[in-house]
């Protein structure tokens, strides 16, 4: 019994630590899988693809509590964590950003301004861009995915792995790929 009641108690004191992530100065949470970047948009896509990743920009705002509760209760998930680490090399952006950022286009504008190019208007919403960007597009118009909000773990794992696995260029929409993903999740969790 003082077992059981000893890991449940390390098992609490292990979520707690989890479930705070780190802010930085600009107001917006950090992860170690972030890429600080020069925001040079060919730049952060030839490194990806040198890692073999996919190119993903994450705009976010200071005290967007859904931003929050993506990085406390989705990306401290260790299941998420890992397959972005293996996957994805993702660029923080702000919403209301003044860095500077280069276009694909070689249209360089304020974070708040390439936000507004791009369409960008909710915190947080994840671009995903393909491996190759054809000559004069944006990142707005060459991105292959947008996911603008905060879900839960199995809604954004499952974009992650569609995005991965190219669903985009298929027959199969993301919601039907989740909602067959899902049932597969549920039940092996049970």
């Amino acid at each position: 019994m003082l077992k059981k009641l000893l890991l449940a108690a390390a098992m609490v004191i292990a979520s707690l630590t989890l479930s705070f992530a780190e802010v930085g100065e600009d107001g917006l949470h950090k992860q170690p899988w972030l890429r600080l970047t020069f925001k040079d948009m060919r730049e952060d896509l030839a490194s990806a693809n040198e890692e073999g990743k996919r190119l993903v920009l994450l705009f976010e705002q200071r005290g967007c509590i859904y931003c929050k509760r993506l990085h406390e209760t989705v990306f401290t998930d260790p299941e998420v964590r890992k397959y972005i680490e293996d996957n994805y090399f993702v660029v923080q952006m702000n919403l209301f950003g003044d860095e500077e950022v280069t276009d694909f286009d070689g249209e360089v504008q304020s974070e708040k301004k390439i936000a507004r190019r791009w369409g960008v208007v909710f915190t947080p919403t994840f671009l995903f861009l393909p491996e190759e960007v054809g000559k004069g597009q944006t990142a707005g118009t060459a991105s292959v995915q947008t996911m603008p909000g905060s879900f839960g773990k199995w809604t954004t794992l499952n974009m992650l792995r569609w995005v991965k696995q190219k669903g985009y260029e298929g027959d199969e929409h993301f919601q039907k790929f989740h909602a067959r993903e899902f049932l597969k999740q549920k039940a092996a969790a049970e």
